[in-house]
């Protein structure tokens, strides 16, 4: 196991023990109106336990910020990619440069004309 692993599990564990006792702790049901206007018949409203209002958010939380995350990253992927680009233009005009260079050794010297 490698070290990143085992720091993964020291951390991860209690974080999944610590949401497991938080949904059992609150499991009472909530409801979640749309409507700021009319609080007594709101217009959209759902009735959920509070620990799926809680989990709903940190996922689209994740969502967010690992979008975010990518475009932020836009500029490296673009750069490794044209980097990429450059490389096998590169190998390839090598290629074709050390064949052009072995067939200039292969033809013999023409003798010069007195």
């Amino acid at each position: 196991m490698t070290l990143r692993r085992i720091f993964n599990w020291i951390v991860g564990l209690p974080i999944a023990v610590a949401a497991v006792v938080f949904a059992v702790a609150n499991r009472q049901w909530i409801t979640v109106s749309f409507d700021p206007f009319n609080r007594d018949a709101p217009f959209a409203s759902a009735s959920m336990p509070l620990w799926v209002l809680f989990f709903c958010g940190t996922f689209v939380g994740i969502f967010v910020g690992w979008i975010a995350a990518w475009i932020a990253q836009g500029k490296w992927r673009k750069a490794a990619k044209e980097a990429r680009i450059e490389l096998v233009r590169t190998h390839y005009e090598h290629e074709r440069e050390k064949r052009e260079s072995a067939s200039r050794s292969v033809v013999p010297a023409r003798e010069p004309t007195p």
